[in-house]
Parts: C-alpha cells; structure tokens; sequence
C-alpha cells in the first residue's frame, strides 16, 4: 500500500480517539525537569510522572505523535535507516486496559486499519528470567487473534524487556510486531535475525515495579506502544531507503539541484545532510542555539558536520536553501511557522562560522606538511578533526593532492580513545533514566519553584523561567535577566526561600483549564504544550501563597522537607539568561 507521513498520523491519532483515547500535545524537544538526557528521546518522556501513578488531567487513556531527538549514533547516519531526529507515534494505558486490550488495538490498527495482511507479521515476546515469567499471556492473545505460533518467538531481557528508567521504578516485557518486507513468499517462520523481518510498533507491558528489594508485581500496570513515523511509512510504501519517502525526498531533490549530482551515487553524504539539516531545524525551533556545551554543542556538531559533507559535493552557503525544504514537510508544526526566520538566521550564521574555521584549518595543515614531509600523523589528522571539522576523508584528500601519505590506523586509534572518553562522560551525565524520581530529586524539584518566585519577588516580574536541570545533588535553574546578580540580590533570594521553608508551607495541587490556572496567576511559561486542563501546585495559600506554577511534578508535601536552601553559584548562561546552581539538605 501507499501511504504519506500525515495520512499515517491522522489515521493513527483517529484510531485510538475511537477507542477511547486523548490526543496530548506534541512536546519541546528539550525537557523541562529531566536531568537524566538532553533532548527528549521517545514519546513516553513527558508522560513518565502518570507512568509513576499520578493523576493525569486527560484520564487514563492517551495518545499522540512525539517529536524525538537521539544523538547517540550520529556517527551511524548515512545508512537507509539511522536518523537523528524522527517522529514517534504513542499510546498508553495508565493503570486501565490491560495486555489483551493492548495486544488487539495494535493488531487491529496494522490490520485493519493500515491494511497489512496479517501473513506477513511475525512478533516477538520475553522469555522469562529469574526476575520475572515467561509472557506466554501475550503470546497467547497473538495466537488468538491469527498469529501462527511459528511466527511468535521468544527472545531475552536484551530484546524483549524495557526499564526500570532509573535504579528503582516501573518496568516489565514488552511484545514487538514486525513486518516482512521481503519479496515473494513470507516464510513460515518469523526468524527475527533475518533483516527482511522489520520492527514496526512495540507495547511495553509495565507490569512490574523495580524496588530496592527486588522485582514486585505494580499496583498501576501501564502499556506504553511506540512506533516510528518514517520506519512505518517506508516499510508501507516498500522502500528500501526512508531517505525516499516523503519526510525526507523534497530535500534530497534540494540538495541534488544545489550540488548537481545524483543521489544514487552519493548518498552517505546527502543522507548526512538531509537528516542533520532537519534535526537543526527541530532543535533550533525549541529554543536552542549553537554552543560549546550541551545541547548547543550537539546542534553545532549537527550543522558543521552537515557543512563539512556538502563542501564534498561542492556545495557552500547551502543549509539555509535545504532548510527551506524542511518547512515544507512539516507545515503542520506551528513552532517551525513561528520561528522561522530565526531558525533560518541560526544556520546561516554557524555555517558562516565553520567555514571561516574551515579554510583555517586548511592553513594548519598547509604548516604541517611543509618542508618535505612524507607522513600526516595519526595525532596530526585527529588535530584538524577535532579542531578545525576535518573528517580524515577530506585530510586524505588534500595530502594525496600533495602526494603525502596520512596515518589513518594512527587517526583511527585516537578516534577510538576520543569516543571511549566521550562515551564514559555521556554514561555518567545521562545514566540517571527518565524517572529519577528519588527523595533528593523531588526536594530539588521544589525547590526550583520556591527559587523561581524569590527570582521574580528580588528582580521583578520580567523574569521567566528558561531551563531547568535537576539531578540528586544539585539544581540549575536558567532564567531571563540581563546583568550578574548583586552578592545583596543573592543572599535576598536565599534568604526567601529559607524562610518559606522555615515556615512550613504547605504544597497543593489542583486541575484547572490553562485560562483558569491563568486567571488564578500560576505562572506557565510552556502552557502552549498543555491540553484542555493542566496541574498547578501551590506553595502555601492564601496571605501565604509563595509560588504557583503549572507543572507535571513530583513535589514533597511540605517545604520543610527541603530543610535549608544554598546557592552555590550565580553565572551566566547565554546572552539575557542567567543559570544559579543550588542545593537543599
């Protein structure tokens, strides 16, 4: 069959409206109190608090498309398949339907719905360990619904199992459809090493809690499905390549017509481009600008290697005209509308700076083999990689044209230190999980709102929340404010927030429409991301109301558990943005 990005979306969101679910908005790509990853990276990110058993304003049955960002394989795009921004399509069930109703709404959208006959699914479920059982529950509702036993396998934790996010919390097996998309006969049995058999939807059954103890059955169990946009309308469309489907073709066709060449005969580096293009356009949409540090070094590592593959195709000041095509595919995005020319501005200045990078680095290798050198080193080539965005395709190159060899073993092996190092740092800064949800956490947690209403109380009114890291040891809290804060201002904010906690304020929520949590003053600077009706904690009431702010949680009962309130540091953070780092205990 033949299907489009949007139509596989609009019949996914109808499908599940029909059987009860509603549709929640489509979040930033920055997450407001995660600390355990930079950019959102499935659709079950911003639900995790109602995965941990709060109330949801929606109800117990949701669903929507998520746009995600994964940087963990940047090096790996250029395949028919690798992308690192991609949409997500999702589910859920918090505490209501279980595996049976789970199993069938899935078989019957692919089915029924998108109209994929049943002989060419096979599906994969766990096989048990010494945690937790064998799922032969959900094996069976497969084979009631037609699955041939032949074509439902079981496969180990690695495979079939997902979480606990963290140390503790929500986990349980999950049972994975797959499409054959080979030619010809489907084969009577579902061998999921055979890569014909392609992954196209997942329901994760949340049906034990991780303690300190052990694995325990939940009281709440959840059903988190996930599916991938452009995976889904490739395999339905029967391409081999998702560069060829409609998210990704228009601007292929842009970067053919600016170059010249042919995609068939070059197409790691238009993958390269095309996939990195889009992912900055994405992620500058949500706030972020390019940097040294973090987000803003992940999206500059995106545009000056996008950069670096376009000059092998001869292309130069180009991201803005490719840009221009990721605009159109996603008109349906309202963040892309409204931010449009800033985003175009954002590339067109990097790539403007790269290239000013790039031509010195072509003058650093002009010194390196100077006076009759026979050999780039493998220190030298990792040099003008590191520095100066020189891929060794390109060092390469420029010493074949000065007949110079170049130690690419040597460049490989410093490659390889770079990234061990690289990966040790990223497990140590994101091996928290998504559900961190510790006591030390949640103190922190609250207290960002306590230190958000002192902010505004010291500096004025004109001061907004723009970012929040938490982790078990500390806060970070970003927030608009053109100047360093005064050693007097500091100590008058803490002074603040130790004396609400000194005062033992009472923290409450209710559910109210954004207009009336508006009305009520609770302060929302992300409420175009809420649905009909939203959470808003209170910090104390009435004459004794200190803060109140709309958010998804979790918080302590009562500020005295925060016990004292330190800051550790006041800096800034980009232009107009001030960061303060704090602790409590």
């Amino acid at each position: 069959m033949s299907i489009t990005r949007k139509e596989l979306i609009r019949k996914y969101i109808e499908f599940y409206k029909s059987k009860g679910h509603k549709e929640i908005p489509n979040e930033s790509l920055v997450p407001d109190n995660d600390p355990s990853v930079l950019f959102t990276t499935a659709g079950m990110h911003p639900i995790v608090p109602y995965l941990m058993g709060q109330r949801h304003v929606l109800g117990k049955r949701l669903v929507n498309v998520q746009r995600c960002i994964r940087t963990g394989d940047i090096d790996e795009v250029g395949d028919e398949s690798h992308h690192t921004f991609f949409e997500m399509l999702g589910n859920w069930s918090l505490g209501d339907y279980w595996k049976e109703d789970a199993i069938e709404f899935s078989f019957e959208f692919l089915t029924k719905v998108l109209g994929i006959d049943k002989e060419r699914l096979g599906v994969s479920c766990f096989k048990g360990n010494k945690d937790a059982k064998k799922d032969i529950e959900a094996a069976k509702v497969w084979e009631k619904l037609g699955i041939s036993k032949d074509r439902i396998v079981f496969l180990g934790k690695k495979d079939n199992w997902w979480g606990p996010a963290g140390e503790v919390g929500p986990c349980g097996p999950d049972t994975e459809m797959f499409y054959y998309k080979g030619s010809g006969k489907v084969p009577k049995k579902f061998d999921p090493e055979d890569k014909n058999w392609v992954e196209i939807g997942n329901d994760v059954l949340m049906q034990y809690v991780k303690t300190e103890k052990g694995f325990e059955e939940a009281s709440q169990k959840n059903v988190d499905f996930g599916g991938g946009v452009d995976r889904i309308v490739g395999v339905l469309n029967g391409l081999e390549d998702n560069y060829l489907s409609d998210s990704f073709l228009p601007i292929i066709e842009e970067i053919e017509n600016l170059s010249g060449v042919d995609y068939i005969a070059n197409k790691v580096s238009m993958r390269i481009i095309a996939d990195h293009v889009k992912a900055s356009v994405f992620i500058i949409a949500d706030g972020v600008v390019p940097g040294n540090i973090e987000r803003g070094y992940v999206l500059r590592r995106l545009i000056r290697r996008a950069v670096r593959y376009g000059r092998s195709l001869g292309l130069r000041n180009f991201v803005r005209k490719v840009a221009e095509r990721v605009f159109e595919i996603y008109d349906d995005y309202s963040i892309l509308v409204e931010n449009r020319e800033k985003i175009l501005d954002e590339l067109e200045k990097e790539e403007k700076r790269f290239l000013e990078g790039l031509d010195k680095g072509i003058g650093v290798f002009e010194k390196m083999v100077r006076g009759g050198k026979k050999k780039i080193s493998g220190r030298d080539a990792f040099l003008l990689y590191q520095s100066y965005g020189f891929p060794i395709e390109m060092t390469v190159e420029l010493a074949k044209e000065k007949k110079i060899k170049v130690d690419v073993d040597g460049f490989d092996k410093e490659f390889k230190g770079h990234q061990k190092l690289s990966q040790t740092a990223s497990k140590g800064r994101f091996s928290s999980g998504l559900a961190d949800s510790g006591d030390e956490t949640v103190r922190l947690h609250t207290a960002t709102h306590l230190l958000h209403a002192a902010l505004r109380k010291v500096l004025g009114k004109s001061v907004e929340q723009k970012g929040s890291n938490i982790n078990s040891e500390r806060l970070r809290f970003d927030f608009s404010f053109d100047r360093k804060l005064t050693s007097e201002e500091v100590k008058e904010v803490e002074r603040l927030v130790n004396k609400a906690i000194k005062d033992g304020l009472k923290i409450s929520m209710e559910e109210l429409s954004v207009g009336e949590a508006k009305k009520s003053g609770a302060l929302g600077f992300f409420e175009h991301k809420y649905g009909g009706k939203v959470s808003v904690y209170s910090v104390g009431k009435g004459k004794k109301l200190f803060s109140k702010e709309i958010c998804t949680g979790p918080h302590v009962s009562n500020t005295r558990e925060l016990k004292r309130f330190r800051i550790k540091k006041e800096g800034s953070s980009a232009a107009g943005v001030r960061r303060i780092k704090a602790v409590v205990g």
